[in-house]
């Protein structure tokens, strides 16, 4: 405990140091947060890749529903507290004389702090993305390609590592994560990316096999929360610390709770199990116009205009139960959206096109 509150004090001494001298590189430092969201992923990340290469994007969506699961389980483990509560709470300092670390809109997470689910999530897919483009270079054999390549492997891994560290910087400058934290969300999510490098399986899975896999995951974190329950753990003790501590109520978002993530997750694997199994996805990505580069730019403009549009909509927050089943809905029906409805729409469009002008 001792050591802990000393990490976490020197951790603060950073987010003044950030908040005081950094001030001018405010903007670009919340933005890089918004690019570190979890939920990018699945509105822009996956939509561009699917349409490229199905096996990345397979990958990205398995990469970030089990990685935000595992966060999920670390965060309940770890009991990690988040700057901006911990220094109200805290009684290492003299005097009741708390720092003063400044809050944002973004900054009221309410889930625990530990590991950071934005630096796990975006090192995870990242680490995904810069792979499956490295892997189109390493074929070339004649030594120009070679010497290519390497130039390649060194720019899009030092364009890795700048995203990480700044992604990293700006959750701490905006007081909701402590340094370590963020450190160990970046190597936890390059762990789980490596690891469904050797996990072919994913790709041929079955409807059956991605059901089972969301039952798994649900019941395992819903068994866990309730076996700690039964023994008056409270899993959700940071809800009413980031209540209590938020600097504006209108910041505290149901959306970040830990529940809203799983729910989010499962929602998003169910909706592309349902979307490779489907005779859309056959009859369009698996025809003679999956080949075209017409299709794939089709797709992906339609794909990304559509979440767009899906992005729009706010769901009510009253009533708990209805928020988490409407967010299951949604997150399903935007893989489900990239992969089968937008590509059998314009196979459909191309195929009658295709008719008129025979």
């Amino acid at each position: 405990s001792i050591k802990m509150d000393l990490l976490h004090s020197n951790g603060v001494l950073i987010i003044q140091h950030l908040q005081r001298d950094y001030r001018a590189y405010q903007d670009f430092l919340n933005f890089m947060s918004h690019v570190g969201d979890p939920r990018n992923i699945f509105s822009i990340y996956f939509p561009l890749w699917f349409q490229l290469n199905q096996v990345v994007g397979t990958k990205m969506i398995w990469v970030a529903v089990i990685g935000d699961w595992f966060n999920l389980i670390f965060k309940w483990i770890l009991f990690g507290h988040r700057p901006y509560w911990w220094v109200q709470e805290t009684m290492i300092y003299p005097n009741q004389s708390s720092p003063c670390l400044e809050q944002f809109p973004i900054t009221c997470e309410t889930g625990p702090g530990s590991p950071s689910g934005h630096a796990m999530g975006s090192s995870g897919i990242w680490y995904v993305m810069v792979t499956a483009a490295l892997s189109y270079t390493v074929r070339w054999k004649d030594k120009s390609a070679v010497t290519l390549h390497r130039l390649t492997w060194s720019f899009l891994w030092s364009i890795f590592w700048i995203i990480q560290i700044s992604v990293c910087i700006s959750r701490v400058f905006i007081a909701t994560h402590f340094p370590h934290q963020v450190i160990l969300g970046v190597f936890a999510g390059i762990l789980v990316a490596e690891a469904f490098e050797h996990t072919p399986a994913i790709q041929t899975a079955s409807l059956r096999i991605y059901i089972k896999t969301n039952l798994f995951l649900f019941i395992f974190a819903l068994g866990f929360y309730l076996v700690l329950k039964l023994l008056d753990i409270d899993l959700l003790w940071s809800v009413p610390k980031a209540k209590k501590w938020c600097a504006n109520p209108d910041w505290i978002n149901i959306d970040t709770t830990p529940f809203a993530g799983l729910v989010r997750n499962l929602g998003a694997l169910s909706g592309l199990g349902l979307g490779i199994n489907s005779e859309m996805f056959i009859t369009s990505c698996k025809g003679k116009n999956s080949c075209k580069i017409s299709f794939r730019i089709l797709c992906i403009a339609a794909s990304l205009a559509t979440l767009q549009l899906y992005n729009l909509v706010k769901i009510p927050t009253h009533t708990e139960y209805l928020f988490y089943a409407l967010s299951f809905c949604k997150s399903a029906a935007m893989p489900l959206t990239v992969v089968a409805l937008v590509p059998y729409c314009v196979h459909s469009l191309m195929r009658t096109t295709e008719k008129k002008l025979n």
